[in-house]
């Protein structure tokens, strides 16, 4: 069962516009978002599995949430639906909320979430993925659809926020086929050589000044709402980072090991300015095309990240795009070189808070929830 939009203003008519609570399952990005809300005032509910969870927040007192509910598993989340609502909770999703719960669950949860969890059926499928980016203007590495027409480098990826892990290259259908699990959904994509920089941007359609986002088809001539880069970051992955310190890919295997991608850290970034103006170009036509994705679309809400490469030609290629917080923004919980031109220590997670705050004070909040 999806949320529609009637059933979110009726559960927000007997919100407490005043007591509302920010509600965050405490992993991903949570510290930053916990952080950010208590910034903007706002009480916090941490929801959790396992009593060691909650203890490690007693370690950032400055995030530590003022409340909690503990599970035995998320989905008892769905079971606490009208609990969360009767305190005003609006949960703040990000990727290990989705794969925790399950994109389904997660766009049945009946409680007022952050964002349009609509745009979770256009992140979680590759394939849409592609024709939303190359809609909005951004240029993608090429798929490959059969692995037998593998006669290069290739990066195979499987579905969903599993942070790079399975992840695998392949230079030929052999490798492919000594690596790839049948079992899961992959898609096989040219590897690009160049810088990998992932860009952190905040749409707030509630915003009338700044970098306005210029609508197209039925859209065409207004402005849709103010675009913001937030931050940029580069991710450290093991254990690829630290393979060619041991010889060739050839000399790896000779000793059986294969080279992988699990993210396990996130180093800050700028880049170079000249390059700004396409990387807003990119996330403008992105946001647009959004609202185009199908009927009476809500387009894309809040904080996204468009996940590039940079050529030595300096161009961009666009492999992925998530339509939520990304841990790489926690690097910057207060604040990067590009949020802090406009106001310090403004974090994504902060950013967040500061919407729902306008938009509760404004009776808007059903323009930025789902």
């Amino acid at each position: 069962m999806v949320v529609d939009a009637e059933t979110l203003k009726h559960w927000l008519s007997d919100y407490d516009k005043d007591n509302i609570v920010i509600g965050v399952v405490a992993s991903h990005s949570s510290l930053q978002i916990l952080h950010g809300a208590r910034m903007e005032g706002f009480k916090t509910l941490g929801i959790a599995v396992g009593e060691n969870r909650r203890r490690f927040y007693q370690a950032f007192p400055g995030a530590e949430p003022d409340e909690w509910l503990m599970l035995e598993h998320y989905r008892e989340m769905l079971d606490h639906a009208e609990w969360f609502r009767e305190r005003n909770v609006v949960i703040i999703p990000h990727g290990s909320l989705v794969e925790y719960l399950g994109s389904s669950n997660f766009r049945a949860l009946q409680v007022p979430t952050f964002g349009n969890r609509g745009i979770l059926h256009w992140e979680s499928s590759r394939a849409r993925q592609r024709e939303w980016l190359e809609n909005g203007g951004c240029t993608m590495p090429r798929v490959l659809e059969d692995p037998h027409d593998i006669d290069g480098p290739v990066i195979v990826k499987y579905a969903g926020a599993k942070g790079g892990r399975g992840y695998f290259i392949a230079r030929d259908y052999r490798d492919f086929r000594r690596n790839v699990d049948i079992e899961e959904e992959f898609t096989i994509q040219e590897y690009v050589l160049g810088c990998r920089y992932y860009l952190h941007f905040f749409f707030d359609p509630t915003a009338t000044d700044g970098y306005q986002v210029q609508g197209r088809g039925k859209y065409a001539g207004k402005n849709l709402g103010r675009l913001e880069l937030m931050s940029m970051d580069r991710r450290d992955e093991s254990n690829v980072d630290e393979f060619y310190k041991l010889g060739s890919l050839r000399d790896l295997r000779e000793m059986a090991l294969e080279p992988s991608f699990v993210v396990t850290g996130n180093q800050p970034v700028v880049i170079r300015e000249s390059l700004l103006p396409r990387a807003f170009e990119m996330a403008e036509g992105t946001v647009a095309a959004s609202f185009e994705l199908e009927e009476d679309s809500r387009g894309m809400l809040g904080p996204f990240c468009l996940e590039t490469i940079v050529t030595d030609q300096l161009e961009f290629k666009v492999f992925e795009i998530s339509a939520r917080i990304v841990a790489g923004s926690n690097p910057f919980v207060g604040g990067s070189p590009y949020s802090d031109i406009n106001e310090t220590r403004m974090s994504t997670g902060r950013r967040i808070a500061r919407s729902i705050r306008k938009a509760a004070d404004s009776n808007r909040l059903h323009d930025i929830l789902s």
